[in-house]
């Protein structure tokens, strides 16, 4: 089942970003448990296709290779940026851990801060939820749709082609590029896609050694807010198709969850927030979506539904 070594072999993304994240993921259990990872490869149709993400469907085309290599057994367990899983649970699966959440923030990376770019000024972004709540606070500026990794996308910045571009915070973080950020977005200004910043550490659920190996790092703050953005999200993805944003915390006691769905040009949104116990995590995120869909959030999409 393992590798002949003995070590656990952790399916990854060949991106850098993912190999970085994959990398950390494993150090912290070689850490934790003594046992030995090895990192093992994956291209997925995310990462050749040139296609943009929101034609692709977004969520998946990074998630499926890695999965058929889970059930083909060449790796026991794999690391997934959260956001990437699709939110419809195959039971096939199960997350094992769901680690510490890193930065949840957007960033912006250019030569000045957003309420300083010229107006007119190029802002390029892959993500539709971005460009909608940017147009909210910024409708002067043009929003130029992007691929390909950090690298590409601050390149772009560097050779003239934009002006500045946004990125999770938490990419650029495990990148060691967080110095060329010249604004983080707090979450009044943008809200994060549900579970931006969080890792999901996947494997067989009918492999119950790795799934208990795998528990170690699972940290319950964590796994009850984005249990609630994902729910949140679900719920909202049935009638919605325009840009959700949704950040939850756990203090501890009290989950507190606030979600914004936005119009594709910003002009419209339905915003609400929530507070409830951390263990009814998944119904606070259902019970929101339904208040929002109830204050009109399912016709944001208005003329520009596809």
């Amino acid at each position: 089942m393992t590798s002949r070594s003995g070590a656990l072999r952790l399916g990854t993304r060949r991106s850098l970003l993912a190999t970085t994240q994959s990398g950390m993921v494993a150090d912290a259990y070689v850490a934790r448990t003594g046992r030995a990872v090895e990192l093992v490869g994956v291209t997925t149709f995310g990462d050749v296709t040139k296609a943009h993400l929101a034609q692709l469907g977004g969520t998946g085309v990074f998630v499926s290779a890695l999965r058929d290599k889970l059930l083909e057994y060449e790796v026991d367990f794999a690391v997934h940026s959260l956001k990437d899983l699709p939110t419809k649970q195959d039971p096939r699966f199960t997350l094992a851990a769901l680690p510490a959440r890193h930065d949840h923030r957007d960033a912006l990376v250019g030569t000045h801060k957003f309420a300083d770019l010229a107006p007119g000024a190029k802002v390029g972004t892959g993500s539709p939820r971005r460009v909608a709540m940017l147009s909210a606070l910024r409708p002067d500026l043009e929003y130029v749709p992007i691929r390909g990794n950090a690298d590409t996308r601050i390149g772009k910045v560097n050779s003239g082609e934009l002006d500045a571009v946004v990125l999770a915070t938490a990419g650029l973080d495990r990148l060691g590029r967080d110095a060329e950020i010249s604004q983080i977005f707090e979450v009044d200004e943008l809200l994060p896609a549900p579970g931006q910043g969080a890792l999901a550490v996947e494997c067989r659920a009918d492999r119950a050694d790795v799934v208990d190996f795998l528990r170690v790092l699972d940290d319950p703050r964590t796994r009850s807010a984005v249990t609630a953005e994902r729910a949140l999200l679900a719920a909202l993805e049935a009638g919605c198709a325009a840009p959700v944003g949704a950040f939850a915390v756990d203090d501890g006691q009290t989950l507190n969850l606030t979600a914004v769905v936005v119009s594709i040009d910003g002009r419209e949104s339905v915003r609400k927030s929530a507070a409830g116990s951390p263990s009814e995590a998944a119904n606070l995120g259902r019970l929101l979506a339904a208040e929002m869909i109830a204050e009109g959030a399912d016709r944001l999409m208005g003329e520009h539904s596809h």
